[in-house]
């Protein structure tokens, strides 16, 4: 049992140093040989096991029944041509399912929790999965732990274990306690931690000593697969939609069924008719292609540095109005940044990346604040803090050569930050003297310092000196610039945390920046264009944050500017009245951010909240859309979010909105366009037969129509390329109905008229010929004349029709006739495939065609295009309405 066991015992049995770690080649090796560090998760399911489900449906029953129905018939060549409709239709399926796992796969890879280790004597962030026993991680606060640990230091150090043992309250640890009893339960196993744990508080380093299914956690999940698949609510409606149709479809197809069967016609051929018309109908490819659409538009996002988590979040993001965003890493670049720093011999401004004169004390002062930090910085890779990572670079801009400066001081003990001291310490030892030095508040710097630097020694530290370095704070402050101050005090002797912050000798202080993004203020604007009102709400003080707010123009003054003190003095009903006025929050607690977000929903608002510490989840999971950051947020802070940002950037936020506003048209489009579709294929078959014509269309051809319109040109429809103006646009209320803004309207009139000029082409087939569809004995060549010339008219507008549905008011030359090469592909396709059957004897045969005269033809190209013509020009006069 590691935990019964030295921290040198477990040292020597992995052969391992913990300043410097596995090399590479060792954890290669060592990963080859334990696996990899995860959970085994639920087999996935064969490609024949995802075929046979694709039939487990009630309208591949109904086929099934007609293949019987139509072989016993003697039917055989429309009895292949439904089984290969059901097995193309399954194969379609089976292909979307496995472009959307593999989709779902990336995603998950892209946002797994990582891992902070030491290897080659070098600090990193790896995938948690390529931990092995060995490793020596580092634990921060708001960090899973990768792996089953036993522990080697530890300071002020509290683990969340609630997931293993049901205790609530973190559990301290001890990398230097051990424990006797082999049976010590695992909630009082202090020099341990665990595999999916939380650290909770303070910092430690650990080396991993189980990984996989030989973690504490493994040996209680056999199988664990936290991810199900759930439809989202927009699938949920559209799967009720169909439905709903399908039973109105079915009902006039039992009707049609009827009349026909009234009307003394033959019973199996109307039977199959029918049956063949209600599975056209249907529009069964709905569910599927609001799948495949969502999982292209997610990985779309995702390569545009927007993670999607949660599918839901897809079609809530077109709904959202408030983007309340933090400050630091979000609008601002996460690079803090050292502009300035004071000393008693002045002011002296840094400039980045350039090397700067220093005084000795300027020196001394940068090198306290690198000997008092637990950041890394090594290769333009930082790990740690942004503030104690830009006091790194300061010392880099003013020549100190750090690795030499870190080899040659051996921190052997340290006081850690904490909120109510806002101070840290560190005690190091240098050629056998010691030092102690503390950085944090300049306030509480000078409650506690008795001396200050001046003139290269200490003297008494006067309210003089006091004053002055009052003024400077606050001259940089109205600079928007942080200020972070630093002391130093020698000792004879090593001393616990207790007696390092006193009687310190304060060095001074500098000024820093988090310098706006500059992408951000056009993004500011681009959302206060679509609607959308950007809020800042972070912990920084009210006027630095109120400045970086103004600079990028979400703010005007600084009464819309509020700390969480001010809202405690307000009650609810005060708070609930004012909250429209105020676009920064500062100062602000977890409570706060959680109060903001509920009230702001409370006033009928769909709000975005973005975080990226432990502390950030409750609000995160109270926002209708929670967004992590994910380079600096924790994997908490991740768990807890709808949508994860690889890059932390708030113009990110603001290009997801408008992705999933174009993605949410997308699907309307596609869908609109079916229901239009079929809607069209009900109209010309019922009337006609109603009027006791011939059925305009047999069996097979209605179902290769259906296979034509339900598959390439409407997911075609669902990748078109997003509308550049969609950002104009108000945000969509989330109860709005689907088929809201004339959408119902345009799909009722586009069915009509796609219905109506299939019978005119039918009629006209007769009319060429010398007869009329209300004629009895007509030949059967007429017929099948009449037949194909409404079957291919059918095909034509309705392959024409999807150009006009990629904007409801824009003409298919304001869009850009070729701007998606995929629509064009498909109707290209679709015709290619028309002039294939008629043209081949075969097919020909099967579908009971012939070919056109050139009088059919050109009228086949002619009503072809009347829809599409139609529908521009009713955009047309849309916009002339509007101008």
């Amino acid at each position: 049992m590691w935990f019964t066991r030295s921290v040198e015992d477990v040292l020597q049995q992995f052969n391992v140093n913990p300043a410097i770690g596995l090399s590479e080649a060792e954890a290669k090796q060592r990963l080859a040989t334990y696996g990899p560090n995860r959970l085994k998760g639920k087999k996935k399911k064969s490609i024949l096991e995802l075929f046979v489900a694709q039939l487990q449906d009630w309208l591949i029953y109904v086929l099934f029944a007609a293949v019987l129905i139509t072989l016993f018939m003697g039917e055989y060549i429309d009895a292949i041509i439904i089984l290969v409709v059901i097995i193309l239709n399954a194969v379609l399926g089976v292909a979307q399912e496995i472009k959307a796992g593999n989709a779902i796969e990336a995603l998950q890879k892209i946002a797994s929790p990582k891992a902070l280790v030491r290897r080659d004597g070098v600090v990193k962030e790896i995938d948690s999965e390529v931990v092995v026993p060995g490793d020596v991680l580092i634990l921060d606060t708001g960090r899973y732990v990768a792996a089953d640990l036993r522990l080697v230091e530890t300071a002020n150090m509290q683990v969340e274990e609630s997931a293993l043992t049901g205790e609530s309250v973190p559990s301290s640890k001890d990398a230097g306690c051990i424990l006797n009893d082999p049976q010590t339960p695992l909630g009082d196993r202090t020099n341990a931690a665990f595999m999916s744990t939380l650290v909770t508080y303070g910092r430690g380093e650990g080396i991993a000593v189980a990984t996989g299914m030989q973690t504490e956690v493994g040996k209680i999940a056999n199988i664990i697969d936290t991810e199900t698949v759930t439809a989202t609510p927009l699938e949920l409606r559209l799967d009720e939609l169909g439905k709903t149709i399908g039973k109105l479809a079915i009902g006039i197809c039992l009707l049609i069924f009827g009349v026909t069967m009234w009307q003394g016609r033959d019973l199996a051929q109307m039977f199959l008719l029918s049956v063949s018309l209600a599975v056209a109908s249907i529009p069964e490819g709905l569910a599927a292609i609001v799948a495949i659409v969502l999982s292209i538009g997610v990985t779309n996002m995702s390569r545009r540095n927007a993670i999607i988590r949660r599918l839901p979040a897809v079609e809530t993001l077109g709904s959202v109005n408030i983007i309340c965003s933090d400050k630091t890493g979000t609008l601002t670049q996460n690079k803090m940044t050292v502009q300035k720093y004071f000393t008693l011999e002045g002011e002296v401004a840094v400039e980045r990346e350039k090397q700067n004169q220093a005084t000795e004390t300027g020196k001394l002062l940068a090198k306290a604040m690198i000997l008092c930090s637990d950041a890394t910085h090594e290769n333009g890779e930082g790990t740690g803090d942004p503030t104690e990572i830009a006091l790194l670079l300061l010392g880099d801009d003013l020549g100190l050569d750090r690795k030499a400066m870190q080899a040659n001081h051996k921190r052997i003990g340290e006081y850690a930050f904490d909120s109510e001291r806002k101070l840290m310490s560190t005690l190091v030892e240098e050629e056998g003297e010691l030092t102690v030095y503390t950085k944090g508040a300049i306030d509480n710097l000078l409650r506690i310092a008795t001396h200050v630097l001046e003139n290269g020694r200490p003297v008494p530290l006067t309210d003089h000196h006091k004053k002055q370095f009052s003024e400077i704070t606050d001259h940089m402050s109205d600079e928007a610039l942080r200020t972070l101050g630093i002391a130093y005090r020698p000792v004879d002797a090593v001393i616990d945390a207790a007696e390092m912050e006193k009687d310190l000798i304060l060095l001074g202080l500098v000024g820093m920046i988090d310098p706006p993004r500059l992408e951000v203020k056009s993004s500011v604007e681009l959302a206060k264009c679509a609607g959308i009102t950007s809020v800042m709400i972070t912990g920084d003080h009210k006027h630095t944050a109120f400045a970086i707010a103004h600079m990028l123009g979400i703010a005007e003054t600084i009464d819309q500017a509020i700390t969480g003190q001010e809202i405690d003095e307000l009650n609810e009903a005060e708070f609930a009245a004012k909250i429209n006025d105020y676009r920064v929050y500062a100062r602000v607690s977890p409570e706060h951010k959680v109060k903001i977000v509920r009230t702001l929903k409370a006033h009928g608002n769909i709000v975005s909240m973005t975080g990226d510490g432990v502390n950030d989840a409750p609000s995160l999971n109270a926002a209708d859309i929670g967004v992590a950051m994910g380079i600096t947020g924790t994997d908490v802070a991740k768990g807890a979010s709808d949508m994860i940002l690889t890059d932390d950037n708030f113009a990110t936020i603001v290009s997801a909105i408008e992705q999933g506003r174009n993605i949410y048209n997308n699907i309307k489009k596609a869908v609109i366009f079916l229901l239009t579709c079929n809607l069209g294929e009900v109209i010309a078959m019922f009337i006609t037969l109603l009027l006791g014509w011939e059925a305009p269309l047999i069996a097979t051809q209605l179902l290769w129509i259906n296979l034509m319109t339900d598959s390439l040109p409407a997911i075609a429809l669902g990748m078109d390329t997003g509308d550049p103006d969609v950002m104009k646009e108000k945000p969509r209320d989330p109860k709005e109905s689907f088929f809201a803004n004339g959408a119902g309207g345009r799909a009722i009139a586009g069915g009509i008229l796609i219905g109506g000029l299939t019978i005119f082409a039918f009629w006209y087939g007769y009319y060429e010929h010398g007869y009329t569809p209300f004629d009895k004995n007509v030949p059967a060549e007429v017929l099948k004349n009449a037949r194909t010339l409404a079957f291919m008219t059918l095909v034509a507008c309705q392959l024409y029709y999807a150009l006009a549905m990629r904007n409801a008011v824009k003409s298919i030359f304001q869009v850009g006739l070729f701007s998606n090469l995929y629509l064009i592909g498909a109707i290209a396709l679709g015709l290619l495939l028309q002039l294939v059957i008629i043209g081949v004897p075969f097919t020909q045969q099967a579908f009971n065609l012939h070919m056109l005269d050139r009088n059919g033809w050109l009228m086949v190209l002619v009503l072809g295009v009347v829809p599409l013509l139609l529908n521009e020009l009713y955009k047309l006069y849309l916009r002339l309405r509007q101008a």
